[in-house]
C-alpha cells in the first residue's frame, strides 16, 4: 500500500480513479535531491506498484521546477556512497520494473537526475519553457545516474555524448525534437495534459497496458545492466576526484570551477 505518511519530500495525491499524483516538494531548493528524497525516489515506483489500488503513476515537481538535479548546497545532506549509489541503481530498476503506467509532467528545470528521472517515465509532458540538462559534468562528475542508459536511447547515441559531454542545456521544443519528449504544451497545462493521459489509461484495460509497455522497459533495463555497473563505478570514481571538490566549492561560492584533470 503507498502510504503518503511514509514521504517527507514528495507529497501523494491519490485519486479515486487509482491515478497518483507524486509531486517533489522542496520548492525553494528547486526540488534539488537531498538524502531524504534521493531515499523516497528510490522507493516511490515500487511501492505505487505494489499497491493494487494504485492504476497510473504521475510524477511532477511543486514550484517552477520539475527538479534541478542533486543538492550540492551544503544542506542536502550525503547521496554518494554505497547506500547512495544502491539507492540510485534501485531508482533506475524501480522504474524500469514498474508494471503500471509513469507518466512525467515535467515543468521548468529537468536538471541531472531530476532529467533522468523524468525521461524514465513511460510518457514526458513537458511545458514549452522546460529545460533539460544532465549536469554532472559541470561538477567535475560522469553521468553515472541513469543518464547513460536513457538519453541515447532516446536521441541517438551522438547526440546523447555530446549533451552528456558538455552539460548543455536543451529546451522544451529541441527536446521535442530530438525524442525525448512525448508532448510539448503550453505551461500551464503540463499537468492538465498529463491527468487527461492519466486519467484514459486509468480507465482502459490494466492487464493489456502493462503487456504493452512491460517488455519494452525489460529492452532498456537490458541497456541498464550494461551500462549501470560502469558508469555507476566511474561516477564514484570522479565523485572522489580534485575537479568533483573544486566544482562544490566553486558552486558554493558562486564562481566558475577551475578544471585541471586531464
Amino acid at each position: 500500500m503507498l502510504d503518503a505518511k511514509q514521504f517527507e519530500t514528495i507529497d501523494i495525491d491519490k485519486r479515486d480513479n487509482g491515478v497518483v499524483v507524486a509531486r517533489l516538494n522542496r520548492p525553494d531548493r528547486l526540488n534539488a535531491v537531498n538524502g531524504r528524497m534521493h531515499t523516497e525516489l528510490a522507493n516511490i515506483a515500487r511501492e505505487a506498484d505494489n499497491d493494487d489500488d494504485v492504476r497510473v503513476l504521475v510524477l511532477t515537481g511543486a514550484g517552477r521546477a520539475f527538479c534541478a538535479g542533486g543538492d550540492f548546497s551544503g544542506e542536502g545532506g550525503a547521496i554518494m556512497g554505497r547506500q547512495g549509489l544502491k539507492e540510485t541503481r534501485e531508482i533506475v530498476d524501480h522504474m524500469l520494473d514498474c508494471s503500471i503506467p509513469v507518466i512525467s509532467a515535467v515543468n521548468g528545470y529537468a536538471m541531472g537526475l531530476g532529467a533522468t528521472v523524468a525521461l524514465l517515465a513511460d510518457i514526458v509532458v513537458a511545458g514549452k519553457s522546460t529545460t533539460f540538462a544532465d549536469t554532472h559534468v559541470k561538477m567535475g562528475i560522469g553521468a553515472g545516474d541513469g543518464g547513460q542508459v536513457i538519453w541515447p536511447l532516446l536521441m541517438g547515441v551522438n547526440r546523447a555524448k555530446y549533451y552528456l559531454m558538455t552539460g548543455d542545456r536543451i529546451s522544451g521544443e529541441e527536446a521535442e525534437r530530438a525524442g525525448l519528449v512525448n508532448f510539448l504544451v503550453e505551461d500551464d497545462e503540463v499537468l492538465p495534459k498529463a491527468m487527461e493521459i492519466a486519467d484514459r489509461l486509468a480507465a482502459g484495460p490494466g492487464l493489456a497496458i502493462s503487456a504493452s509497455k512491460v517488455g519494452i522497459n525489460q529492452y532498456i533495463k537490458m541497456v541498464s545492466n550494461l551500462v549501470l555497473p560502469y558508469s555507476f563505478g566511474a561516477e564514484l570514481q570522479t565523485f572522489r576526484s580534485e575537479d568533483a571538490r573544486e566544482a562544490i566549492k566553486a558552486f558554493q561560492e558562486k564562481r566558475e570551477p577551475n578544471f585541471k584533470s586531464r
